[in-house]
């Protein structure tokens, strides 16, 4: 008997997606809109931190806001009270987005008149690392409480990360968490890595990383087709 025939997939699955989001990026240039992936475990902050950010930004920047879950729409109800257009993503149990679907999900929120777009990708620091979603920016947010070891522990999600914001500083007097041991771990994952120590709910330093982000965005609509 001949041994079973053994597949892998992943790879081709991956290049293809890889292709659709350069196809993507080339797209959003075009269209002048500047689509930011924020991913992290949950109960990390994200949708604390991406609103405290639309309220430093929004008199700037016209911004919109893809809340990706496998149910609910709490997030994006959240969201549209800041008067920001928001929808939905559901995920059918998928625990990532990939390009198509943030093509897919980018069309039915109507970008047409948004400068900036934020995906909150599904919370957890595995499968969503795996997956170009077409970003121009990838975010990752790594709370106080997680602890400092998150970056030793889940080597890609950090690897593919333009900027990681420490959130929940104010809760560092509560946790045996090392800063400097966090930065180290962030940089031998990504040397260029930008890293803001946050509160997204006091705003301890949400000035720095909205200023960063503003001048990411400007430059990226600025930018010729």
């Amino acid at each position: 008997m001949e041994p079973v025939k053994i597949i892998q997939l992943k790879k081709t699955i991956l290049a293809d997606n890889d292709a659709d989001a350069l196809r993507l990026r080339d797209e959003l240039k075009k269209d002048k809109t500047f689509y930011v992936n924020i991913m992290s475990s949950p109960g990390s902050g994200k949708t604390t931190t991406i609103v405290s950010t639309i309220r430093r930004l929004k008199d700037t920047l016209s911004i919109g806001v893809m809340e990706a879950d496998i149910d609910s729409d709490v997030d994006a109800v959240t969201v549209q009270k800041e008067g920001v257009k928001a929808i939905q993503v559901h995920t059918g149990g998928m625990c990532h987005l990939d390009a198509d679907m943030s093509r897919q999900g980018l069309r039915e929120l109507e970008t047409d008149d948004l400068d900036l777009v934020f995906l909150e990708n599904v919370g957890n620091l595995v499968c969503p690392a795996e997956f170009d979603t077409g970003s121009c920016l990838n975010v990752v947010i790594l709370s106080v409480p997680e602890g400092h070891d998150k970056p030793l522990k889940y080597p890609l999600m950090f690897e593919q990360c333009d900027a990681v914001l420490i959130n929940k500083i104010d809760a560092m007097p509560v946790f045996d968490f090392d800063m400097k041991a966090v930065e180290k771990y962030i940089k031998m994952r990504r040397p260029n890595a930008k890293i803001f120590p946050i509160s997204a709910r006091t705003g301890e330093g949400m000035d720095a990383w909205c200023d960063w982000l503003k001048d990411q965005a400007l430059d990226w609509l600025a930018q010729e087709d």
